[in-house]
């Protein structure tokens, strides 16, 4: 999953991001609204981390223009909103909740909170109730970053996990190439490369039995 953290204080955006990305997350870092506008008009994201306190403007303001519409974004998923903030107030909360958000938590707050929270909003497209995703034989725990096949643990590198994961929220559906370097790739990846190739192939090889169909000129389907 891609996300985008808005946040201009340097030492926490990049904690964010080295965190995030140890968990598998394919992340982008904008250190201001405007930054941010050029990322989500150009990226199609799953979820955004927004500071409020921005400086070239705020994050109300940004999540607003994101929910109206004002923002060309790629894609036709709604990007989820996370605000991250040291401004805890009911009103600041109510605002940010009602002005779009999906979530609020306020500064300081404990990674593993962030990534609980991260992954219950990111359930929603799954209709999931849990941090588990199952499709055939194949079992996913996000929360412990760990897939059994046929019960029996499988060692996965992090974009093959990524791009297993995004597999399993789609079951049946064929998936671009250009779908998965959205989602599972940050804005650092050429997409002039075969790295989404090679990366289906040796996920292929590991869970082995033709789970994973291409389907020639369209992308990839994972079969149940």
């Amino acid at each position: 999953m891609r996300l985008l953290v808005v946040e201009d204080e340097e030492d926490l955006a990049e904690g964010l991001r080295v965190g995030l990305a140890r968990n598998g997350y394919a992340v982008d870092v904008a250190a201001g609204a405007t930054q941010a506008y050029d990322h989500l008009t150009v990226n199609e994201y799953d979820l955004m981390l927004l500071d409020v306190n921005l400086p070239d403007g705020d994050g109300f303001t940004l999540c607003r223009a994101l929910r109206d519409g004002e923002l060309d974004t790629p894609g036709d998923t709604d990007v989820r909103v996370l605000m991250l903030t040291a401004r805890g107030g009911l009103d600041d909360r109510v605002r940010g909740l009602d002005g779009g958000a999906d979530d609020y938590l306020v500064k300081p707050f404990h990674l593993a909170e962030l990534l609980a929270r991260i992954r219950a909003l990111l359930r929603r497209d799954t209709n999931g109730s849990t941090a588990t995703l199952t499709v055939g034989d194949i079992v996913l725990d996000a929360a412990r970053h760990a897939v059994t096949l046929r019960g029996e643990p499988l060692t996965l590198a992090p974009k093959e996990f990524g791009v297993l994961e995004y597999l399993m929220t789609r079951p049946g559906h064929v998936v671009s190439s250009e779908e998965l370097l959205e989602h599972v790739w940050d804005a650092n990846a050429d997409p002039f490369t075969q790295t989404v190739r090679v990366t289906v192939g040796t996920l292929r090889r590991k869970l082995g039995d033709g789970l994973i169909e291409t389907v020639v000129g369209r992308g990839y389907r994972l079969l149940s």
